[in-house]
Order: structure tokens, then sequence, then C-alpha cells
């Protein structure tokens, strides 16, 4: 246990834990569920037709959908306008470091923590409930991606927890996303402490004080507006906010897709 991260080796995660990796020289962490079988259920944007227009830099850098998998064909794996996806691990890793989520953290050990988006205060729900939650939107979906609302993150905190908002959320469950807002916005709030602070050192404490507590106050462990939502009625609840089009829609009366397990190439 780090004060920055939970580094783990491959021979220690189990089926039913929440893993991440940093992405772009630690400046965000990508989540997912790991199933078995070197295998990882998580959350990205929808698949989208290709287009000869390569501007769009933001969202290529944000997909977390591998092209080719040299080791499981079936890597990848993704319903049509979904963004819950299935890759290995390797393709998940991308050659980063892996992480292990802390759940059933101390609030000492929570409010140490250097960075949000590496552990909470909520504790984790069986692994055998976390991995049907993972597969079972793996063939349902999640709904519509938004950075700030319904990340890789917040999918990975329901896949364990089976927490969501009660209501329509501003912002979602995720702690990254809560760092990312947090910290211009505990500066911005100790502006009116400055002449209370003494000098910069006083005002560094301020607002490191002020982000730790801004962190605490959203974690999905301590909010109040939050309530265990069955994945089988998951669309149904009003803080799910699932984002259909008319394709989506006519989907739905055709019959499910089967998801094919994931064979290992064999070696020559």
């Amino acid at each position: 246990m780090g004060l920055l991260s939970n580094r783990v080796e491959r021979s220690d995660i189990r089926p039913g834990d929440h893993i991440y990796t940093w992405r772009a020289v630690y400046a965000y962490s990508h989540h997912g569920i790991y199933v078995g079988g070197s295998k990882v259920v998580h959350f990205t944007r929808k698949k989208e037709i290709e287009s000869s227009d390569s501007s769009d830099s933001a969202s290529s850098l944000i997909s977390e959908v591998p092209s080719e998998c040299q080791t499981f064909p079936d890597c990848g794996f993704q319903l049509p306008n979904s963004g819950v996806v299935l890759t290995c691990l390797d393709c998940f890793l991308r050659n980063g470091t892996l992480y292990c989520f802390e759940y059933g953290v101390p609030s000492a050990v929570f409010l140490a923590k250097l960075r949000g988006g590496t552990c909470t205060i909520a504790e984790s729900d069986p692994p055998e409930v976390v991995v049907h939650r993972a597969m079972y939107l793996l063939q349902n979906g999640f709904g519509h991606y938004d950075m700030f609302e319904k990340n890789c993150e917040d999918f990975a905190l329901y896949c364990k927890t089976g927490l969501l908002p009660v209501e329509e959320p501003g912002i979602g469950t995720s702690g990254q996303a809560s760092s990312a807002i947090g910290v211009p916005l505990a500066a911005l709030l100790s502006t009116p402490f400055k002449l209370l602070a003494a000098g910069p050192l006083g005002m560094a404490t301020v607002t490191a004080g002020m982000y730790c507590a801004g962190r605490y106050i959203t974690d999905i462990g301590v909010r109040k507006d939050v309530a265990k939502v069955e994945v089988e009625k998951l669309t149904s609840h009003p803080g799910f906010r699932l984002v259909e089009d008319e394709e989506s829609v006519n989907k739905q009366s055709e019959k499910p897709k089967t998801l094919l397990p994931m064979k290992r190439k064999r070696e020559r």
C-alpha cells in the first residue's frame, strides 16, 4: 500500500479485482474489472464508424479498444453501440504497470493518499457478484461514456459495490474525476483565507486541506446520495442516464449475440 498507488504483480490479482494502470506519464489512469483467464472488462467510448478525418486526437487518446491482439483472437469483444469491452490483460495494460484499487480503507489512509482514484472507504461485494455485474454489462452496456459523470472508474466502482447516485449526477463516483476538479476548486476556495495563512506555506496547507476534504466527502463510501442498484434493473434507475439513438432502439428486437470464450492462439 503506497501513498500514490497500490502496485501488484500479475500473480497477485484474482477474479473480481478492480485493477488499473496509469497512462500518459501518470496524467490519468484507466480502470477495469479482472474476470479471470487473463481477461479484463472495462469501459470506454462506444464503437464509431472509422473516418478519414484523423484530427480528433482526443478521442483516439481516450479509446481503450485494441486494434489487434497477437495472443487472443477474441480480444476487443464489444457489442455495437456499447462502450463496455473485453480485452486481454496485456492489451489493457499497454506495457504499463499493474495496480489494484483498494476497498474498505480507513479514513486516515484514504486522506493520506496523494491522488484520488486509487482507493475508497466503501466495501467491495463478493468476487462472484462483481464478475457477474461486469459480464452482464458487457452484454447489455453501461450507457453513454462521460469523462466526469460516467467513466471507466465509475464503471469499475459500480461493478465492485453496486452503488450509484440516487438522482441524475452532476459528477459521478470517480475519485479521479473528483481530484481533477478538486485541485483548482480547492485553490479557488482557499483564496479568501490567504490573509490568515502565514505566507506561501500557510496558503499551500489550507489548499491541501480543502483538497483532501473535497476528496473525502465525494467518496462513494461516504456520500449519502448513493444507493444499491441491481445490475438487472440498472437501466430503470433514475440516476442512470442511458443515451440511446434510433439504431440502438431498433437493435432491441434483435437476438443478442453470444459471447465467445477467448482462446489463446496455439504456439507453433
